[in-house]
């Protein structure tokens, strides 16, 4: 859909879909009007190697991830300012402060999936680490960041650091068999563990929705949807997973003026705000420093300014309130 086809149906108030449930008010804490989750998909270059849009390809990959690097002084600093957490669906191999390639492959102790061609990648030659440097984040820096992981902990702002596999596999029950989706999320826990993390949310590489009962076993509480644009509530997968429901993506347009930009994410606050329904937003850190600098700061003012009606929190603090709830 175009951007001008996005403005006719959000003016019409088409977009974003508002759920409606009779018990919606129990997901919302006392006090507060709604919940707002911000996530940041943290993949510096790992995202884009197979991708099959302009930025596909190892270089391109590079560049993207020297961006996100870029861009992350800029997004901490606001989030330290406005006093805004995040959460961080971080690819396991940035956690890393360097790796090797042995004889035959890099990162040899983690299963491969088969070649596959998705909506958004095309993998069909070579191995799935070819694109890893295997050297070190000083040498490497769009391949690795142990340095920024610790900026985001030592920051001051209770972010979450989640997951968002090792290195951004499909993860569909058709492309990736439990045994490679286990082998990825071991990697995971292993990295993470050296910073004292235990992961606990989970993103889905591309929303490729799959793998739920690993995701349980591997000790998840929730993971992210993006079936449609939706201000709802969060559903529970086998009692003990929940599904924590996309709102929107932040999206800059060249079409849409930079006071449009800023009146539509306020405008979907205030209609959250209105509907006493959760928020989920999410983003790309490597996206253009443009709406850093000039839409992101007016959406965290407009945030602290209305912190008696907004829950701004993580994914896990607010499964940890509906857990507390019964729910």
């Amino acid at each position: 859909m175009n951007s001008f086809f996005k403005k006719i149906n959000f003016g019409l108030h088409l977009d974003p879909k508002i759920e409606k449930r009779p018990d919606g008010g129990k997901y919302i804490p006392d006090g507060r009007e709604t919940v707002l989750i911000i996530y940041a998909d943290f993949e510096l270059g790992w995202a884009w190697r197979y991708a099959k849009n302009e930025y596909g390809g190892v270089e391109k990959a590079a560049e993207q991830g020297l961006k996100e690097r870029n861009n992350m002084p800029v997004i901490l600093d606001l989030c330290s300012e406005h006093n805004i957490p995040i959460t961080w669906a971080t690819i396991g191999h940035l956690f890393l402060e360097s790796c090797s390639r042995n004889a035959r492959m890099a990162h040899e102790e983690i299963r491969r999936a088969e070649y596959f061609e998705n909506e958004f990648w095309k993998y069909s030659k070579g191995d799935w680490f070819d694109a890893d440097p295997c050297t070190d984040y000083k040498a490497n820096p769009e391949w690795y960041c142990p340095d920024l992981i610790r900026k985001i902990m030592e920051s001051g702002v209770k972010h979450e650091i989640g997951c968002h596999t090792f290195s951004h596999i499909d993860c569909t029950d058709r492309f990736c068999p439990p045994a490679v989706f286990d082998s990825e999320i071991a990697e995971c826990k292993n990295a993470a563990s050296s910073f004292g993390i235990e992961l606990k949310s989970f993103v889905h590489p591309a929303h490729t929705i799959g793998n739920l009962d690993g995701l349980i076993k591997n000790g998840f509480t929730s993971y992210r949807t993006d079936y449609d644009n939706i201000l709802g509530y969060p559903d529970k997968y086998k009692n003990s997973l929940w599904e924590l429901k996309s709102t929107w993506e932040f999206a800059l347009f060249k079409e849409w003026s930079r006071k449009y930009h800023v009146y539509r994410y306020c405008e979907i606050f205030r209609r959250a705000i209105k509907s006493r329904t959760v928020c989920v937003l999410w983003f790309h850190p490597s996206m253009d420093i443009r709406f850093f600098e000039s839409i992101f700061p007016e959406m965290c003012k407009y945030i602290n300014d209305n912190r008696d009606k907004i829950w701004v929190t993580t994914a896990t603090e607010y499964v940890n309130f509906l857990d507390g709830r019964g729910l």
